[in-house]
């Protein structure tokens, strides 16, 4: 009995302090990784300016969820919001935009991106890259580079011009 309350109370410690145990229990908050997700997106158009054989410019609102490629926590199973402007004129054709990803405790973290802004290194990853450059709560302190890919998902039923993307990630980030 007193080795069983003894174990129970080590476990209990460890869990408070988040120490990693066997099994997946609580982990320590890591300052520094490299995480692959996908973030499962719907795109809302906003607001459009149409200029025929010109060009156009979309404002876009896009909503979904994380899905960390590893299992593990870090940037898994958060809301995500951007907004976004899709530009298409002559040879031109680029989105920029800024993000949000919140997790379950409301802690954020903040993006921007640049579809122009690709990183050669990593070929797969051919559409972006998001900027890390801050966060709240245990992100406080957050940068990082996101090279990301777009896989374009079946198109959706209705009205009103909504589009489904898989937003593929490689992160590499620190807390600081």
């Amino acid at each position: 009995m007193n080795r069983l309350s003894n174990l129970t109370m080590t476990t209990m410690a460890l869990i408070s302090l988040g120490v990693a145990l066997p099994g997946g229990a609580a982990s320590a908050q890591e300052k520094k990784g490299t995480t692959p997700y996908v973030t499962h997106f719907i795109f809302r158009p906003v607001l459009s300016l149409d200029v025929g054989d010109l060009g156009t410019a979309t404002q876009l609102e896009a909503v979904g969820t994380t899905q960390n490629m590893k299992g593990e926590k870090m940037l898994d199973k958060m809301s995500a919001r951007c907004v976004a402007l899709n530009v298409a004129s002559g040879d031109k054709k680029y989105i920029d935009g800024a993000c949000v990803l919140a997790d379950a405790d409301g802690d954020k973290i903040f993006s921007t991106f640049d579809t122009r802004d690709l990183d050669k290194s990593q070929p797969q990853m051919n559409c972006g890259t998001h900027i890390i450059t801050g966060g709240t709560g245990k992100y406080k302190g957050i940068t990082g580079s996101e090279p990301f890919a777009c896989i374009t998902m079946p198109a959706l039923a209705g009205s009103g011009g909504y589009f489904a993307m898989d937003i593929p990630h490689n992160t590499a980030w620190e807390i600081k």
